[in-house]
């Protein structure tokens, strides 16, 4: 439950066709669409070409012939064909990620339009799901104001403002603890493909994760084809400012954000190449109303963090790494 990088992966698990068109809609593109399927035609020559030119690494016609949608079933079967559109998907993943990355950075756009973005289609999704019935007690979204933001970098000796992930953040409330993957499953699919998930920025203080599946027999079945190491451990992140008592599902994701065809027409020429896509990191905290109730409650409560963050910042302010008071 710490996330790991979908690049260390050996294989997709996509039931079909289907399934890879559904993963694909979810990075806010679609097959059907000419400029979106040369777009992801253009990106998979960039991959190949790169594979072949640093690695003479085979690939057979039937495979470098297929698009994205054809590549992601490919890649969730099984031989040497299956090995190569992996190869192929995981080279994607970098390159499209960083064309997204190259293209935010042209665009002539405030942090605060494009906050505006990814608000929208966040609450678009979670308004979907209360509309359906997902038993979701409360939402809360919203993004971190100054003061907020400057004490945080004061309490990092690391951090640097291009570093914060919970620049935009999102907190969602169940009502039971069963209710907490099928909330992560649904956001999984309809808001933020899995691959994009930051790896190593996800705290679980909620599940002991395998016992948990094994209880549950749908899950259970699923055991044998889970990917790295699965164990029981809970994985607090490394926020020093947290009680030990503290529970929260806790990760960050780049949402993929299609650029409205009025901004994209600021951007500077030969930026088409680069997709429609721009993507912005949010953090998204989910837990049961039962655990927001006790992280209410004494040294694991919002105020009881805050205090010991803000003694934290105004020590180092006042002595810098000096041991005495």
């Amino acid at each position: 439950m710490a996330g790991a990088s979908v690049v260390d992966w050996h294989r997709l698990n996509l039931s079909g066709p289907e399934h890879a068109r559904q993963l694909i809609e979810n990075h806010d593109l679609s097959l059907s669409d000419p400029k979106d399927l040369a777009f992801t035609e253009h990106i998979k020559r960039e991959a190949i070409t790169y594979l072949r030119r640093h690695f003479s690494f085979a690939i057979p016609k039937p495979v470098e012939e297929s698009n994205v949608g054809e590549l992601l079933v490919m890649a969730s079967g099984k031989g040497h064909r299956q090995l190569c559109a992996c190869t192929i998907l995981k080279t994607i993943q970098i390159i499209n990620h960083m064309a997204g990355r190259e293209l935010l950075f042209r665009l002539p756009v405030s942090d605060r339009d494009l906050f505006h973005l990814v608000e929208e289609k966040v609450y678009r999704v979670v308004g979907t799901m209360l509309s359906e019935g997902f038993p979701i007690t409360e939402f809360i979204g919203g993004r971190k104001n100054l003061d907020s933001t400057y004490t945080k970098l004061l309490s990092k000796p690391e951090a640097t403002a291009a570093a914060l992930y919970d620049k935009l953040r999102f907190r969602i409330v169940t009502k039971a603890m069963d209710d907490i993957l099928p909330v992560v499953l649904y956001l999984t699919d309809r808001l933020f493909p899995f691959n994009f998930v930051v790896p190593k920025q996800s705290t679980n203080t909620i599940f002991h994760f395998k016992s948990y599946c094994e209880r549950h027999a749908e899950l259970a079945t699923m055991v044998p084809e889970f990917q790295g190491t699965l164990d029981d451990d809970l994985t607090p992140g490394d926020n020093r400012f947290s009680a030990p008592t503290y529970r929260v599902i806790q990760f960050v994701t780049d949402v993929p954000v299609r650029v409205p065809p009025h901004l994209m027409e600021l951007a500077p020429a030969g930026s088409e190449l680069l997709g429609p896509l721009v993507y912005m990191l949010c953090e998204f905290q989910v837990l049961d109303a039962e655990s927001e109730a006790k992280n209410e409650t004494g040294d694991a409560s919002h105020d009881a963090y805050k205090q010991r963050q803000r003694a934290a910042v105004f020590r180092r302010l006042r002595l810098g790494s000096r041991n005495d008071s």
